[in-house]
Order: structure tokens, then C-alpha cells, then sequence
């Protein structure tokens, strides 16, 4: 168990740490109930694609627990309900669809079952996917962190570590794994605008770590990089296209961009559930669009005119021309990602 990790298991509940408090307070909720886990990932109480695929299983198990009835024909129509209304949280990462599935395919697998018997069997396979997780960030960590040399400075965006994970991380736990293997590395790490995952959770871990960083505005990479200050970029992925296209942050396609034009190799870190082997490109991600107020309003002070309008597009997709690699917990995959990818896939 992480010791900062953002959600657990506990004797019929889900405990979750609320992200919307750091660095501030660490707060767990306490939740009972499948329509409350919605509501914090909607909010983003708990946030990182992977952790939303453990916290979208874990209340379709809490959905499954409070169910009253012994007719296990009733039992899959209702779980089925259950599902779809968790599926409807957030549409960009994929990894909430895909947990989804994966519990709606063991319900299908135990229909022989009581009811009592099916609902242990979807505690378990929650508790199971969030194991899992830690395994398979600890694996492609350790894949990644072999591209990280002693004395660079890296520079990431937005929340890959614990806190956006099962547990250990994807982006950071690769920066983590390089520095627990004794490289001394350094992180200039983005705020993330506009509610702030990089200022507010990433220096929050980096901290805990002990990992050296320094927090940064996001039009600050540029300079950055210009100055030769900037070894490396590495961030995580929110859903990946067949193609390599990826899903992440807004903010990440330009961190890319400049990346590209500086010559600094820009990777991609993300467990093989991200990637969306149904769409083609990039083109046919779903991109989240969340409420202007966001923007126009920090901690619920307004930062711009009453009325002002805002967009606020919550993801944006950088394509796979722009990247060096992709870090699986199978490996990594380099361009041509049209074959590497399937070659990850096969292993």
C-alpha cells in the first residue's frame, strides 16, 4: 500500500483521499455508496485516469453490496444499470470504461452464482484491479526509468504520481524509480492551469519523495528550454489512440510542441488499460469540457470580469509524431507506434 496513495478498499467502503483539499489538508472520504463515487470523480476529488478506472470498480462493488435482492436475473439488470451510470462521470480517460467493462464481464462470467457469492466475487475483482495497478505502474517505472540519466532535469505536467494512480505512479513513478535507483535528478514541474495538479498535488509528492523540483508557470517552459535548462519532458496519458495519438492535460500538445522544436525528447508514460485500441487516431477521442468557472474563479474568487466568457477544455491530444516514446508497463514503444504498439500488445 502507497502511503500516499488516493484510494483504498476498506471493510465495505471506499476511503479516498480528497484531492480538491491538497496541499492543504489530507482528508479521506469515507464512501457507501456507487452515486458518491460519481460525484468525486466529477468533481475531481479523485482524478489521474488510472485511478478513476480503480474508483469507477470499486463503486460498481459498492453498487453490487447495497443491492436487496437474491434474484440474480434482477441482480445483472441492475448492475448492468450501475455501470452505465458510473460510465457517465467523465468521458476522456479511458480507464474508467475499461475497469467498467472488466467488472460487468466477471458479473457475466459468475450468473451461476448466488447472489451473496457474486457480490464477494465483485469486491474481490475490485481489490484486485487496484493491486494490479501498483504492479503494473511499478513495472512500467521501472521500463521508463532506464531513459532518465543521472543529472537531468526533467520537466512534466499536471499529476502522474500515487495520487493519480492505484498507487507508485505512472510519469512520476518513472521520475520516482530513477531517483530510488540513485540518479540525482531534478523536476521543473508546470502548475497546470487552470486548477492547478501540477502546483497542488505533483510538488505535494515531489515533497514527500524528497525528489528535487521547482515549481514553474506553464509559459515559463519555453524560456526554459531555450536556455538549455531542460533535459527531458515526461507526462502521462489519459487515453492513447492506435496510432500513438494521446489524450492528456490541456497543455501537454504545447509542452510537446516546444519539446519538439528544442530537440529535448518528450515520452509518454501510461499502463497498456489507457490505450483505446477501438479508435484510430487521435481525432476520435473524446475531448472533456468542463465548466467556464473554472477558469474565471480560483478557490471561488473571481479572476476575471463578472460574466466573462471562459472555454475550458479539460484535455488536449498531441500527436504521435510529436513523441519519443510511450512507456508501458510491457516495455516502451517507439515510432512506428502503427507496429510497436501492436507488438506491446502481443507480449
Amino acid at each position: 500500500m502507497d502511503p500516499y496513495g488516493s484510494i483504498y478498499w476498506d471493510a465495505g467502503r471506499v476511503r479516498l483521499l480528497d484531492q480538491r483539499r491538497l496541499p492543504a489538508e489530507e482528508i479521506y472520504l469515507e464512501i457507501t455508496d456507487y452515486q458518491e463515487v460519481i460525484q468525486a470523480i466529477r468533481t475531481l476529488a479523485i482524478r489521474g485516469a488510472p485511478a478513476i478506472g480503480v474508483a469507477a470498480a470499486m463503486g460498481a462493488a459498492l453498487g453490487a453490496l447495497a443491492m436487496d435482492t437474491d434474484d440474480p436475473v434482477q441482480f445483472q439488470v441492475r448492475f448492468q444499470e450501475i455501470c452505465r451510470e458510473i460510465s457517465q462521470a467523465r468521458p476522456t480517460a479511458v480507464n474508467l470504461f475499461w475497469a467498467l467493462d472488466r467488472m460487468l464481464l466477471v458479473a457475466q462470467s459468475q450468473e451461476g452464482q448466488g447472489v451473496a457469492a457474486l457480490k464477494e466475487r465483485l469486491v474481490a475483482e475490485a481489490q484486485t484491479l487496484l493491486k494490479e495497478d501498483e504492479t503494473i505502474n511499478r513495472h512500467l517505472a521501472q521500463a521508463g526509468q532506464v531513459l532518465i540519466h543521472d543529472g537531468q532535469r526533467v520537466i512534466t505536467h499536471c499529476n502522474t504520481g500515487a495520487l493519480a494512480t492505484g498507487a507508485y505512479g505512472t510519469a512520476l513513478g518513472v521520475l520516482r524509480a530513477a531517483w530510488e535507483a540513485g540518479k540525482k535528478i531534478s523536476v521543473w514541474v508546470d502548475e497546470t492551469r487552470p486548477l492547478l495538479q501540477g502546483a497542488r498535488l505533483t510538488t505535494w509528492e515531489l515533497g514527500k519523495l524528497g525528489i528535487p523540483y521547482i515549481l514553474i508557470p506553464d509559459g515559463a517552459a519555453a524560456a526554459l528550454m531555450g536556455q538549455g535548462k531542460v533535459d527531458l519532458a515526461i507526462v502521462g496519458a489519459d487515453r492513447i489512440a492506435a496510432n500513438g495519438d494521446v489524450a492528456n492535460k490541456i497543455g501537454t500538445y504545447g509542452l510537446a510542441v516546444l519539446a519538439h522544436h528544442h530537440g529535448i525528447p518528450f515520452y509518454v508514460a501510461a499502463p497498456l488499460s489507457t490505450f483505446d485500441f477501438a479508435i484510430p487516431d487521435g481525432g476520435h477521442i473524446p475531448v472533456e469540457e468542463r465548466a467556464g468557472e473554472e477558469v474565471t474563479h480560483l478557490w471561488g474568487q473571481a479572476v476575471a470580469p463578472a460574466g466573462a466568457p471562459a472555454l475550458n477544455l479539460a484535455f488536449d491530444v498531441t500527436p504521435h509524431d510529436l513523441i519519443s516514446g510511450i512507456i508501458t508497463e510491457r516495455g516502451v514503444a517507439r515510432p512506428p507506434y502503427s507496429s510497436s504498439i501492436k507488438s506491446l500488445r502481443r507480449a
